[in-house]
């Protein structure tokens, strides 16, 4: 299970950073190498990305689950980042492979950076168990 652990790039200038976190899954096991593949590009770009302040990836290769983590100055920095090559195009390309996906958006107190792994799996897990409830008949 690769796991690059937490990156500080720059250091915060207010108290309060935008976290973003995601789960992402492919549809089956032969996906996964090309997965983290194109998940390493988009951590290397994130990492020159204006307004990143840290990030982290996590790869469960043999479960087909992809785990990110990184804190921003504001959303407006994570949108630009998602928007901008070669993350656009990337997402596109293997959102044919992908089961399905899950995102968090949290602030957190910049000493609090980097939250354990443990915590970032919680927050997904709860924003996956309320997705799930709205959509129940």
């Amino acid at each position: 299970m690769p796991t690059i652990p937490w990156t500080t790039v720059a250091t915060p200038t207010t108290p309060e950073v935008t976290c973003m976190a995601s789960r992402l899954e492919v549809k089956s096991l032969p996906h996964a190498p090309g997965f983290l593949i194109a998940a390493l590009t988009l951590w290397r770009q994130a990492r020159r990305s204006p307004g990143v302040l840290g990030v982290s990836l996590k790869a469960e290769m043999w479960k087909g689950t992809f785990w990110t983590y990184s804190a921003w100055t504001d959303k407006a920095a994570i949108y630009a980042y998602a928007g901008a090559e070669p993350h656009r195009s990337t997402v596109e390309r293997k959102r044919k492979v992908m089961r399905e996906a899950t995102f968090v958006f949290f602030d957190a107190p910049v000493d609090e950076l980097p939250m354990p792994w443990d915590e970032i799996r919680r927050r997904i897990s709860r924003q996956r168990a309320s997705a799930q409830s709205i959509h129940k008949p």
